[in-house]
């Protein structure tokens, strides 16, 4: 929930990408249980919300905002 607030509040690239962050954090967490518990649908899903959440923080903390034309 603190990485949805995060970036809903729209303030700014850096608490964006550290509240993508939190969500990569989250998914490893959800990945891990899966794999655990064996629950392939969990881990499907996860797995495809880890590689957007690691876009997010691609996006919001490591590349340099685009220069406008």
């Amino acid at each position: 929930m603190v990485a949805a607030f995060m970036v809903s509040l729209d303030n700014g690239r850096r608490v964006t990408g550290w509240g993508f962050a939190l969500f990569v954090a989250s998914s490893i967490a959800w990945i891990s249980g899966a794999l655990i518990q064996g629950e392939e649908a969990l881990l499907s899903q996860n797995l495809v919300l880890f590689g957007i959440n690691i876009f997010g923080v691609y996006r919001y903390l490591i590349r340099k905002k685009p220069v406008d034309a």
